[in-house]
């Protein structure tokens, strides 16, 4: 499976699964048709399938145009997003099967950004590929809007618990404010220094810090660390929750 980034709304990402063989993609979170369409007509691809993370606008937005150009394709969502997902046919509960860009993946739920919402994760020898939303970001987490703490630290478990060599794909290039928070916290941390300027040279060179590293982020995201004993230690904490907790006022 080929992954083709496509920028929307500025800090946007939409993901084009690509099928070589069959000359199709499958996008992830189209919040806008147009870009989607140039890069389909670039490649000479079909649209086969529309992936939603969740229901908001700027992850959905794009949907109701990109269906006229292949009527009949599955739209998948998660099923808690039924009637908040334009035109969806497929209403998924954590676990099922995803097929996608010549791939079998599985579905995620992910409470805690919003009630609803859900990852896709399409596993490789080495690692695998997670369509996350706005549920991680490189450096951070989603906002909260219709979660709680406890709820997002459960799905971010799940996530953190993945094959360490998975490639994070994001909904938005928030890396940059992210670690920087992640710096704020910890100035010293000679790994969130390191990654700091990584993040910089990455941005100068192509503007882009995507596919992110799960394993970076369990090292320097501080959303992934809350048993970590220095962080609990600077946070006057004890338990996992009572650090996730903090952390979600702190940051």
């Amino acid at each position: 499976m080929r992954v083709l980034p496509v920028k929307t709304f500025g800090d946007n990402y939409a993901y084009l699964l690509v099928d070589e063989s069959r000359h199709t993609a499958a996008v992830v979170d189209p919040g806008q048709a147009g870009p989607v369409r140039e890069w389909l007509a670039r490649g000479g691809l079909k649209l086969a399938a529309i992936l939603a993370t969740h229901h908001h606008d700027d992850h959905v937005g794009g949907i109701g145009e990109l269906v006229t150009l292949a009527p009949g394709i599955p739209v998948l969502g998660a099923a808690a997003d039924k009637g908040r997902i334009p035109h969806q046919t497929d209403f998924l509960e954590d676990g099922d099967p995803v097929e996608a860009g010549g791939m079998r993946g599985t579905a995620i739920a992910t409470p805690g950004h919003t009630r609803g919402g859900v990852a896709y994760f399409f596993p490789a020898p080495l690692g695998g590929d997670l369509f996350a939303g706005d549920t991680l970001f490189g450096g951070t987490m989603g906002n909260l809007f219709e979660g709680t703490p406890d709820r997002m630290r459960a799905t971010l478990k799940r996530l953190r618990d993945l094959p360490e060599r998975t490639r994070l794909w994001p909904g938005h290039e928030y890396t940059e404010s992210g670690v920087r928070d992640a710096l704020r916290l910890q100035p010293d941390d000679p790994v969130i220094v390191a990654r700091m300027a990584a993040v910089e040279a990455a941005l100068a060179r192509s503007g882009r810090t995507i596919p992110l590293s799960l394993d970076e982020e369990r090292r320097t995201n501080p959303f992934l660390r809350w048993d970590d004993p220095d962080l609990r230690a600077l946070l006057g904490t004890t338990g996992d929750k009572d650090t996730f907790r903090k952390l979600c006022e702190v940051l």
